[in-house]
């Protein structure tokens, strides 16, 4: 079959590793049947092709697509550079995609919708999400639990849907949990691919990232650990499934 892309924007090596094998071993994919990039220390090439894949899968990372410029860095104003590029082909040739947290914000912003600071932000832990009357129906999220928890963490969210997508899933705290434009282009503002050791590490990590007080770290630890969560990582499945492709 052809390889799904997956595309990392995180700077963080040990993150960035425990996130890829999360993405193979939630996403049923076998290592033989990914090409995996790291934004923040490699170009995308100039000869990359997206038809030779089945599917591209953005991870997460520290990012904000809404800072100013100036805030920014020289490796986020990369990253974002190149998911950005990609975009325009993707949403208008339907090229299957998963944007997953940093992802959402991404995507919306290509496609006009608001995307900001503060008011829909959630802190690093869980939240509880919910199927909204497009998700009933759509391929990834039918049959799943009304409501289910997921891990979530950013600082960021989309304020309005974007022109031309499904509202699938939400939460009381952030509206626009996942949505999708087109037939296959998706994003989640929750880890389909997190569970609760990755999210601990992912914690450790990222303690002192203004997520949280740091010293919050280890009750949060234990919440996550406290929690099962187990659903999301079927949207990645799922996802993964419909469109791997010889």
């Amino acid at each position: 079959m052809k390889p799904f892309l997956i595309l990392q924007l995180r700077p963080e090596a040990e993150a960035a590793d425990d996130e890829y094998a999360a993405f193979l071993r939630k996403g049923g994919i076998a290592p033989e049947n990914a090409r995996r990039l790291r934004l923040d220390c490699e170009p995308l090439p100039a000869d990359l092709s997206l038809d030779a894949f089945s599917g591209v899968i953005v991870g997460g990372g520290p990012g904000c697509v809404s800072d100013p410029e100036a805030a920014k860095s020289a490796t986020d104003r990369r990253i974002e550079a190149a998911i950005l590029g990609l975009l325009p082909d993707i949403t208008a040739r339907d090229i299957p995609f998963l944007g997953c947290c940093y992802g959402i914000g991404l995507l919306a912003h290509h496609l006009g919708a608001p995307v900001a600071r503060g008011r829909f932000a959630e802190p690093v832990g869980t939240t509880t999400c919910r199927l909204t009357e497009a998700g009933r129906a759509e391929p990834l999220t039918r049959g799943l639990p009304e409501t289910f928890p997921a891990f979530v963490g950013h600082k960021e969210a989309v304020e309005a849907l974007p022109p031309a997508c499904a509202h699938l899933l939400a939460s009381d705290t952030c509206p626009f949990q996942m949505i999708r434009h087109g037939t296959n282009v998706y994003a989640t503002q929750f880890h389909p691919e997190a569970d609760s050791a990755g999210f601990e590490l992912r914690i450790r990590i990222y303690r002192d990232r203004g997520y949280f007080p740091p010293e919050a770290a280890d009750d949060l630890i234990a919440l996550c650990r406290a929690r099962k969560v187990d659903i999301p990582e079927t949207i990645l499945a799922r996802f993964v499934a419909r469109h791997a492709s010889p």
